[in-house]
């Protein structure tokens, strides 16, 4: 029997594509979260001791990781009642928590008490986000282009310096910033460039993917013609290590093919000392993914987020992070480092990016296909999210410039960056004040700058050529 499906354009988001040409798209968001989807729950167990004391429960908590990040994905994608902006959204691990989560770890003096505090306070806090989203329509005047495009901008810049990071090796990499890193990722660098723009095609749209392929296979010969450890000084003894860039086939090869996800790992307990701090960066959360939403509709679509696409996407934000307690894992929200790719490539197309979060959910299962995108060496990502972030900024530029710049939102973004980023790198600057402003304000420029913005654009009055619009 003849097929007669009609096949459309990548960039069509509601548009049916070939399987052959969904898969590498949705496969490309995968690799680019993979790593940033598991970080914050290292971070976080290890301050806990889990890391050391249980790694039976850190596998556990990896694998839910994993199947969380592409339930909810499709919950964003398709939406269940309100609940999801039906926007080409990726959700993953936040990593906007760690600072408050680890000021909570430390107070609880760590263990699995402490996690379970956290997860605690985490379904608390996502059902509070869960109700915030309901009312964002009437909220929606306080999110204007230059609020939204200040916010876009603000993660798009805290994220570069995450970017090259990863290009140099990586933060716990003994070899960061080494010859064979950096040449690692320029590699994928300009392979990407050449596949964007010298090509057509599946090659062209899915061209991060192809640009990470090149960077797997380069260091693969990279571990033929290298050596694969080095020697370094600690505490004035030897200590030899391995690089970053090698790939550990081990790994992989010691993975289980199958293993069945546990519904509560942590049991939740409920304290008051983490249920306030974590609401307050629920707000801030819900924030954040008003401004992903918007760079992402901005960037990939050319348009405007609408009132219905943003309050469903900060509920599903709520919810899902909610759902993530549950399975022991840290809150799920719109993830910034998709949101670039989705504005690089234009991409937006909702069944390739189901097709992301189905394997998402395939990797929860099998901790072996898991491994194989794990061992990702850090440069190899590094490549492609330096001008995947980069490209989040530019979202930002042309949200804060849809509209004709004036004298009130040169203030508003001038003050916002300034005071934001200013504070944010530089949080010592707070410690006259009480420790639960240093957990908020301190070490993000995101969350003071979209403060700032929403203030001033509430305090400043509009120009008349701002009433036209």
């Amino acid at each position: 029997m003849k097929n007669n499906t009609t096949f459309t354009s990548p960039y069509d988001f509601e548009g049916r594509l070939p399987l052959r040409q969904a898969i590498p798209l949705g496969l490309q968001h995968v690799l680019a979260m993979f790593v940033g989807n598991l970080t914050p729950l290292l971070i976080i167990c290890g301050a806990c001791g889990i890391s050391s004391s249980d790694p039976a429960l850190l596998n556990s908590l990896l694998q839910n990781a994993m199947l969380v990040a592409g339930i909810v994905t499709l919950v964003q994608l398709f939406s269940i009642g309100p609940c999801g902006g039906k926007v080409p959204i990726i959700m993953g691990t936040s990593s906007g928590f760690l600072g408050v989560f680890n000021s909570i770890v430390a107070q609880m003096g760590g263990g699995v008490i402490a996690y379970a505090s956290v997860m605690g306070a985490s379904i608390i806090g996502g059902l509070f986000e869960t109700v915030l989203g309901f009312f964002l329509k009437p909220l929606r005047r306080f999110f204007p282009p230059v609020v939204t495009g200040t916010v876009v901008l603000a993660i798009g810049l805290s994220l570069i310096g995450v970017g090259i990071n990863s290009f140099a090796g990586g933060n716990n990499a003994k070899d960061f910033g080494s010859v064979e890193n950096l040449t690692l990722a320029l590699i994928v660098l300009v392979f990407i460039v050449i596949f964007k723009h010298f090509c057509k095609g599946t090659a062209s749209t899915a061209c991060i993917l192809f640009g990470i392929i090149v960077g797997y296979i380069v260091a693969f010969i990279m571990g033929f013609l290298l050596p694969h450890t080095a020697t370094t000084i600690v505490d004035g003894e030897t200590v030899e290590f391995t690089k970053a860039w090698v790939l550990n086939w081990d790994l992989v090869r010691t993975s289980d093919w199958i293993a069945i996800p546990k519904l509560l790992p942590v049991k939740p307990v409920f304290e008051l000392q983490a249920i306030a701090p974590i609401m307050v960066m629920f707000i801030v959360t819900a924030v954040e993914t008003v401004g992903d939403i918007s760079g992402c509709i901005e960037g990939g679509m050319g348009r405007e987020a609408t009132d219905s696409e943003l309050s469903g996407g900060v509920i599903c934000d709520g919810l899902g992070s909610s759902f993530a307690a549950l399975l022991g894992v840290l809150p799920n929200t719109s993830f910034s480092q998709n949101v670039g790719l989705v504005t690089m490539t234009k991409v937006v197309n909702r069944f390739a990016l189901a097709c992301g979060a189905v394997f998402l959910i395939l990797c929860g299962l099998s901790p072996k296909l898991a491994a194989l995108i794990q061992i990702m060496p850090q440069s190899v990502l590094g490549g492609a999210a330096v001008m995947m972030f980069a490209s989040i900024a530019v979202s930002g530029i042309q949200l804060i410039t849809k509209h004709e710049i004036d004298a009130r939102v040169v203030t508003i973004v001038s003050i916002a960056l300034g005071l934001g980023f200013g504070l944010g790198s530089n949080s010592a600057a707070l410690s006259g004040l009480p420790n639960w402003v240093s957990l908020i304000f301190g070490g993000s420029g995101i969350v003071p700058a979209a403060f700032i913005a929403i203030i001033l654009n509430v305090a400043l009055p509009e120009s008349r050529s701002s009433q036209k619009h």
